[in-house]
């Protein structure tokens, strides 16, 4: 009678343009992801942030569509998921966002609505940070423990061998029809501020694990071009992790790279982050400095990489 579900957890986005402001007031408020000045004053400086981020915020959206697809996209990798998980079980898959709906705490209502009594929250990020997933965890086991229902998390994948399968294939791929004999990898990750590090997050140190083990993957392929780290998504007052991926691109212009292809590491779905920053901003940025930047495909419901959740989620169960 323990029925077990799984939610997966991801940061979430506006849907309509509407939603801009109030999303960006919910990031901003939230001091695991952002300190902004004492405690007592995140939630007015998080006021204000959002009030004179929003319309420089919604022209972005407007050019992806005017809203964020990750709320959509990843209630479709929980339907591929639980798709996936039907031949161990009846195990239903929801969706709590952090910052947007459906908020967690709602999608935590709805799972004791369907009997659930032991959930395992599985991050959608795959490096492990305080900033996203420990919050994220947080807000995840507290409302679980409204409803009674007992929790696992899966806290971090970024070596898991399907997830680098997943992105390995997903170079290949893209790398076809580009002239490899000037191709340059640059793999694009979610900026942290640098207190985080500083602090023992061990995100950084993930992120060139995962980086490692796809260039690692490649290799025995037969495919060795050279890469390079940069970080992108930048936002609040404090010092963030470095290069920026518009200063790498430069960089690269510099030493006469004409072939630039984009891996945007750190997401599981395409967004903000990849549908405007890298198709629209750094893309318009490259062709400036007369480099051509491609993109692979976002993971999204990649066949391999639902089978990389399956198979955390199988791990989680033998438990």
């Amino acid at each position: 009678m323990n029925k077990t579900g799984v939610m997966l957890l991801n940061l979430g986005g506006p849907d309509t343009l509407e939603a801009v402001r109030p999303f960006l007031y919910n990031l901003f408020s939230d001091r695991d992801i952002i300190p902004l000045g004492p405690a007592m004053l995140q939630r007015p400086i998080a006021l204000m942030l959002s009030l004179l981020r929003s319309a420089k915020t919604r022209k972005a959206y407007r050019l992806i569509g005017g809203g964020s697809p990750i709320s959509r996209i990843t209630e479709s990798q929980a339907a591929a998921l639980e798709k996936a998980l039907r031949e161990t079980g009846d195990i239903p898959v929801f969706v709590g966002m952090r910052y947007w709906h459906p908020f967690v705490e709602d999608s935590m209502v709805t799972a004791r609505s369907n009997g659930i009594k032991r959930l395992i929250g599985l991050s959608l990020y795959p490096q492990f940070s305080l900033a996203t997933t420990g919050s994220t965890k947080k807000v995840f086991e507290e409302a679980a423990g409204v409803h009674g229902i007992k929790t696992d998390f899966i806290r971090s994948f970024y070596d898991h061998p399907l997830y680098i399968e997943a992105l390995k294939e997903l170079i290949i791929d893209r790398s076809r029809g580009i002239n490899s004999g000037d191709l340059h990898l640059l793999f694009s990750a979610h900026s942290l501020p640098v207190s985080f590090i500083e602090q023992g997050d061990p995100y950084q140190d993930e992120i060139k694990g995962t980086v490692d083990a796809v260039m690692k993957s490649l290799k025995k392929e037969g495919v060795d071009p050279p890469y390079h780290l940069s970080f992108q998504s930048r936002s609040g007052p404090v010092r963030w992790l470095g290069p920026s991926t518009e200063d790498k691109i430069r960089e690269l212009s510099e030493k006469g790279v004409k072939n630039v292809l984009a891996v945007p590491v750190s997401f599981v779905s395409d967004h903000i982050e990849t549908l405007y920053e890298i198709d629209i901003l750094y893309k318009k940025k490259a062709e400036t400095l007369g480099i051509g930047l491609e993109r692979t495909e976002s993971l999204n419901t990649n066949p391999i990489f639902i089978q990389a959740l399956k198979d955390l989620v199988l791990q989680c169960l033998d438990k």
